[in-house]
């Protein structure tokens, strides 16, 4: 027995008890389906769009300042520079590069809305 359908044993029924469906039964109407409207449409497309997350964004910038940092500090050892001094190279850098982008209220954005 399968799902409460077919004989409890197969024993002296002359079928091995194998329940197959009945491919022969046709269902008479298709399910209906909804199409949304082309308000609905623009209302689901309005509240799909949010504004980035600020934080998200603070977070990158600080990301890329510290990176041109590493890079700043990465050339001034090639060229030999004294420890305290590339330190102190680096900070001014930083200092002045987050002084640049802290003003910048209007952050560059790709065609997505992200960081570019």
């Amino acid at each position: 027995m399968y799902n409460g359908i077919g004989l409890t044993t197969p024993r002296g029924s002359g079928t091995n008890g194998y329940v197959q469906r009945n491919w022969a039964s046709v269902r008479k109407t298709k399910d209906s389906v909804n199409y949304r409207t082309e308000e609905e449409i623009a209302k689901l497309d309005s509240a799909s769009n949010k504004q980035p997350n600020r934080e998200i964004l603070d977070h990158e910038r600080k990301r890329k300042i510290e990176v041109k940092c590493a890079e700043l500090e990465d050339s001034l050892e090639e060229q030999g520079l004294p420890r305290e001094e590339i330190a102190a190279r680096v900070a001014a850098f930083r200092a002045k590069l987050s002084e640049s982008s802290s003003g910048d209220k209007d952050v560059p954005k790709d065609e997505f809305g992200r960081v570019a």
